[in-house]
């Protein structure tokens, strides 16, 4: 695995307009301002960087360590990992100089440490965070938050007893894609938003190669209920957070229904959801995640009263075109021609058909990067001035309680409302 490039934060932000003040959507995001001009500097003084350890290097684990490898504000100074081939590769990355620990509590006790990161099997992280935050850690946790919606509570409410930071890993909330797509909703350019369409196809199975038996379910724990709630908190958490984004609220009820149709490979959780969210506006999100067809690929299509605005590939598409004059009779004629009235019942009915526009492409396609290295970035500046970015743990919460929601309306087969003791002010 290559090393990352960090430069890419200064055109970022300069695309954003936050270094000229351009972008008031960008600017007034709470999550943004952290970015305040001494964090900008290219160099950091004596004294200024952040001490840094890695809990779970895994996959995911290794890719956030490259990026914080690479800022020159970190020190990498620890890296755990229960599976030994894990860590073996994470000490390598940091060419031995963090220590190397199996097991976190040990690395917990470490004074020299500012900040941990902790990217292990979902059922790992709330045990792991209230411990950190209690060791007076800084704490960065994958997301979803939690395997249940307890222990997203708990260290929601850990946090709040503490004051230490808790940052949950929804990195589209720092995606140039999405912060530009977001305000041009804001402003109103496609009307009122009167639902949300998102989708995750893949054609894959998630398995692992295990070398022995016996660590299969180590290995393969996405695979397994007791450790991951599958598709709904390894990828639907991401674009439940972006739909509640945009609609500033969470949603009341789910409901839906998941079935194994494709991969009967002794898997536990569903190789296929589909969901319809309620917010309190009326607005509905529907869901569906699919890892058997990778045809449509990803993405959230925002659909509003005067056009609609794909977020993931950056385009918009407006409702009403007005045609050239020249043709506009011409179109008139092949129109009536083609869609002639077809009575039925004693009504008339005319088929409608998809809108003709092709979208306009909104966003610098220069700029590559999924808001990782960003949201790494501001969580370590975050760490550095020692406060909570207001209004992240919170999108966090509400995005990976509503996924575990609608989990459990799939489990029971039942329309699932968000319980009050799960509220937050």
């Amino acid at each position: 695995m290559k090393e990352l490039d960090h430069s890419s934060r200064r055109e970022f932000l300069k695309a954003l307009g936050i270094y000229t003040g351009t972008s008031l959507f960008a600017a007034s995001l709470p999550w943004f301002k952290v970015f305040g001009s001494e964090n900008l500097k290219d160099s950091v003084t004596a004294g200024h960087k952040v001490s840094i350890g890695m809990i779970g290097v895994g996959s995911r684990g290794r890719l956030l360590l490259l990026y914080l490898k690479n800022n020159p504000g970190v020190d990498i100074v620890a890296v755990c990992d229960n599976y030994p081939p894990n860590l073996e590769k994470a000490l390598e990355l940091t060419e031995s100089k963090a220590q190397g620990f199996e097991d976190y509590r040990r690395m917990l006790e470490l004074k020299n440490l500012d900040a941990v990161v902790i990217a292990t099997p979902l059922h790992e992280h709330a045990h792991i965070t209230i411990d950190a935050l209690d060791a007076g850690k800084h704490t960065f946790c994958e997301k979803a938050m939690a395997r249940t919606t307890d222990d997203c509570l708990n260290m929601y409410n850990k946090q709040k007893a503490t004051g230490k930071i808790l940052q949950i890993g929804h990195q589209r909330m720092f995606n140039i894609k999405y912060i530009q797509g977001i305000e041009r909703i804001k402003n109103g350019e496609i009307g009122p938003v009167t639902q949300i369409r998102a989708y995750w196809h893949r054609n894959n199975n998630w398995r692992r190669k295990v070398p022995r038996p016996e660590l299969e379910r180590k290995i393969n724990w996405r695979l397994y209920k007791e450790y991951s709630c599958g598709l709904m908190t390894e990828l639907a958490a991401h674009q439940i957070q972006v739909a509640n984004w945009i609609l500033g609220e969470y949603p009341e009820s789910v409901s839906g229904a998941g079935s194994i149709n494709y991969w009967n490979d002794g898997r536990e959780v569903h190789d296929n959801v589909a969901l319809v969210y309620t917010y309190p506006s009326g607005t509905q999100l529907i869901y569906d995640s699919l890892t058997s067809n990778k045809h449509y690929g990803f993405e959230e299509q925002i659909l509003g009263s005067k056009g609609t605005y794909e977020l993931e590939i950056g385009k918009m598409y407006v409702e009403d075109i007005p045609p050239p004059p020249g043709i506009l009779q011409l179109i008139n004629n092949i129109e009536n021609s083609i869609f002639e009235t077809i009575p039925l019942g004693g009504a008339s009915w005319v088929p409608e058909t998809a809108v003709k526009d092709k979208g306009t492409y909104i966003i610098d396609e220069k700029l590559k990067d999924d808001g990782t290295d960003i949201q790494m970035e501001a969580f370590v500046n975050s760490v550095r001035e020692g406060k909570p970015i207001p209004e992240l743990l919170d999108e966090g919460y509400n995005a990976s309680i509503a996924s575990l929601l609608g989990y459990h309306a799939i489990e029971d087969r039942a329309v699932v409302y968000w319980p009050e003791h799960l509220r937050i002010v």
